[in-house]
Order: C-alpha cells, then structure tokens, then sequence
C-alpha cells in the first residue's frame, strides 16, 4: 500500500531543568524519553545546541539512534533558547546560512565520532515556518546545506520541509532533494499550512484520531482542517513532535495503524548505522 518515514524531534534538553541537568553528568547516554522513541521511530531530529540540546545530548543521541538502526538528522533552529525556536527573527540569508551551518557542523562531527553521520536536515519551529514563506532565509537554509556538502565533500544532504513550501521549491532548484513533510499531531489550515500554536486545535494529543489521521496521509486520503474543510497533504514523512503530551503512545499507535494498513514504516534515506 505503500511506504512512509516516521520521524520525531529529540535531544532537545532545555538550560535550567533537570532534564539539561542529568544530560550533563558524565556518561548520562541518551534521555530514556528519546530512547524510547527511538525503538519506534525511523527517523530522528536532533536539536543542535540552538533551541535545546548540547553537545552531550547530540553525542548520546546519535549514538542511539545508529543502534537502531534510525536515520540521524539535523534540527536547527535560530538562536533562540529562551523561547524553545518558537519566535521568529529578521535575519538575512546569509546570517541564516551561517547559523544552520554551524549547529549541521556541530551534531555532524558528533556523529562521525561515533562512527555515524547525520542523513538530511530539518529546520525547528520559527524557522520551520518562516521558511514556507519567506525566500530569502529559505535560500539561506538551502545554501547552508550546499555548504556543508562542499565542506565535508559529499552530496547535499536531503531537506525535509512543508508540501509546497518555498524551501523545498529552493531545494530543489539546487539540487537538493525535497522531502515533503506531514505533522501527525498538528493541526491543518486548508491551505495545507499548520495552525498555529497560539490557536485552538493546533495540537493534537488523542492517540485514536492522530493514529487515523496518519494513515490517511499515507493513503493518500484527505483530513480534516479547521474551519471544517478538508485537505490532502502529499508526504514522505510524518512527524511525531517529542514534547507533544503522551508522544510515546502516540508514535506506537502511529506505527501500529500504519502497519495494520499495509504502509510499510522505514527512512526515507540510508539508515544511520556505523560507516
């Protein structure tokens, strides 16, 4: 019936709680929220130290998801830490490329560390959003990747993105792979964008609806969007957010749906294990 990525934000301990706290002790490994996660997940993006995470937690994080075999991915943000990446700035492409190349720079060599590598990239929050839309920091998000290619001379990493957003129309004018993305616990507008957080129903925490939800995006059915209209959302990955309310259970019944309908669940690029 077809095939579909599971995908989920990790590694994303915040300054100041006791999460930050215990990533930093020595030899913490992996959060066990994550870890959980990731024995469902097929894909994981992790905070590159920006929005949340440190370099601990990027170190522990790609370490457990190359033995799971899971797809390790970028997930920069701006420069945002007190708001969680959640606010958007009036940066210029080339502040946008410089500060998505770095945190790449950063989560990638703790990767290579450990013998693995990061696989694609996808912006968090604001930027995320403000890259539907905006040209001029989209190209600086698709220059950051062609950077990083040049860099480490390889082939430009896979960006991951909103069906018909600007980004993933820059992406591919480069030749960067698009990857159209879907939301499994977001709510839609009926112009495929997501409700904002601020909105009533922009999360959505029922496992049996989100669970529905899903799989009709797989099937290629519509969904319902806010102000009762419908809309069919094109995509090659799904995401579970890490911070939504009960996201473990979420994920589980996501998958379980999904292969009781006949979707197969795997990456969309080369599994992230040892080189």
């Amino acid at each position: 019936m077809g095939r579909i990525d599971l995908n989920c934000d990790l590694g994303e301990a915040r300054r100041g709680t006791p999460r930050w706290a215990v990533s930093l002790a020595p030899g913490a490994g992996a959060d066990p929220a994550d870890a959980a996660l990731l024995d469902v997940v097929t894909s994981a993006n992790v905070a590159c130290g920006y929005h949340a995470g440190n370099r601990p937690t990027m170190n522990a994080t790609a370490v457990a998801a190359a033995e799971r075999g899971v797809a390790l991915g970028a997930h920069p943000s701006y420069r945002d830490g007190a708001n969680f990446g959640r606010i958007e700035h009036e940066l210029s492409r080339e502040e946008v490329a410089r500060l998505v190349r770095f945190q790449l720079v950063e989560l990638d060599m703790a990767a290579r560390r450990h013998g693995t590598r990061v696989r694609y990239v996808k912006p968090h929050g604001a930027l995320y959003n403000r890259i539907v839309h905006d040209s001029e920091q989209a190209a600086g998000v698709v220059d950051a990747v062609l950077g990083y290619a040049e860099l480490a001379g390889d082939e430009p990493l896979p960006l991951l993105g909103l069906p018909g957003s600007v980004v993933l129309e820059h992406a591919a004018a480069a030749g960067v792979r698009a990857v159209p993305e879907a939301f499994a616990d977001r709510g839609y507008r009926a112009d495929g964008t997501l409700v904002p957080r601020t909105e009533p129903g922009a999360v959505l925490t029922d496992p049996d609806e989100v669970a529905e939800r899903v799989v009709a995006i797989a099937s290629g059915r519509e969904i319902d969007a806010a102000g009762g209209a419908r809309v069919a959302i094109a995509a090659a990955s799904v995401c579970v957010h890490g911070d939504t309310p009960g996201a473990l259970d979420l994920a589980r019944r996501v998958r379980r749906g999904l292969e009781g309908a006949g979707v197969e669940v795997a990456p969309f690029v080369a599994r992230s294990g040892s080189e």
